[in-house]
């Protein structure tokens, strides 16, 4: 094997390769997207170098300040969405921006505005930064028509009108998995180089899994649907082997690990949280659009999760997401339940 002519290789095909590929597709297309998403991928590679050296760079610890949700915010999760906010605003694409860590919607300025409204979780399972769990950055895209200047309402939509989404994950490797609407694509960023790299084309989520992902401390909390999913799950009746548990608390982790190998990451709503804990503009619709559009489904327990009408840009909800005959079930004992 001639390892210096693979170590040469051209012919990788590098996210920013695959979006323009994608762009040719469309004959109308102007760029604009391919301009924004190169600029998400550059904010990634900055967070991701962050995460990487966060202890030495004594980046690990509090801010002194709590978010919109009262949770106290670690440096990291504002410099990721201090790195989010510029790198969204000078692409010049973008038009209103919602963060999980800023309470107000942002307007971007005339001269830089665009015609994208993207919702974003700049560091999601930011509580596990000082253990070196793996955590993540999540993103969705809405497209406003031309022209117009953005309101709150531009992004208080169903999860049927994003147009991209996806998530970028600091662990053991640093992934970025993304759907513009055809597919579900993953990409691995390459230090050496500085690229992502397609590593898992086209994913397909398995259509029934072995392993079930939930908070059971929240067990004595639970409506009597997923009381039931979870006995199931471990003391089947059909003479089915029982599932595996598997929860990182880390959202971003926990459905990655959903997406490849399959099964159900569930988070109820519960007599303590009757809405779930999970934001829906910039959690549940970017992970139910890439978990539908890799062949799996999402149910928040009444309804298709991206059928969603958020209210207000904050809102939260009960999730059920993964493998297709896996969200059956649950959907299943939610009628019997009715």
């Amino acid at each position: 094997m001639d390892h210096a002519a693979d170590a040469m290789r051209t012919d990788l095909m590098t996210i920013t390769r695959y979006v323009l590929n994608e762009q040719s597709r469309f004959p109308e297309a102007r760029g604009d997207l391919t301009i924004l998403l190169n600029n998400i991928v550059l904010g990634c590679k900055f967070v991701c170098s962050s995460v990487s050296k966060a202890g030495l760079a004594k980046l690990i610890g509090l801010a002194g300040e709590t978010n919109v949700q009262g949770e106290e915010q670690k440096k990291l999760d504002v410099l990721s969405n201090d790195v989010f906010v510029n790198a969204l605003v000078s692409s010049g694409r973008t038009n209103v921006l919602v963060s999980e860590e800023i309470e107000d919607a942002i307007f971007v300025e005339k001269a830089k505005r665009g015609r994208y409204c993207v919702v974003f979780d700049p560091l999601d399972g930011s509580s596990n930064i000082d253990c070196g769990v793996s955590i993540g950055t999540i993103f969705g895209i809405y497209m406003l028509k031309d022209g117009i200047e953005g309101t709150v309402e531009d992004v208080l939509q169903p999860g049927t009108a994003m147009l991209a989404a996806g998530y970028c994950m600091y662990g053991s490797s640093c992934t970025l998995v993304l759907s513009t609407g055809a597919g579900v694509n993953g990409f691995t960023l390459d230090p050496s180089l500085g690229e992502f790299i397609l590593t898992h084309p086209d994913i397909k989520i398995p259509k029934k899994g072995k392993i079930y992902s939930v908070n059971e401390g929240n067990a004595m909390n639970w409506d009597a649907p997923t009381t039931k999913y979870v006995q199931n799950a471990k003391f089947p009746k059909d003479g089915a082997s029982p599932k595996s548990l598997r929860y990182i608390g880390s959202m971003v982790a926990d459905v990655h690990r959903t997406l490849l190998y399959g099964g159900i990451f569930m988070y109820p709503g519960d007599k303590k949280s009757p809405k779930g804990k999970l934001r829906v503009l910039y959690e549940v619709f970017p992970m139910s659009f890439l978990m539908e559009q890799a062949g799996g489904q999402a149910f928040t327990g009444k309804e298709r999760a991206l059928e969603l009408v958020p209210t207000h840009i904050h809102d939260r909800s009960p999730i059920f997401l993964g493998s297709y005959d896996d969200v059956e079930e649950i959907k299943a004992l939610y009628a019997e339940a009715a």
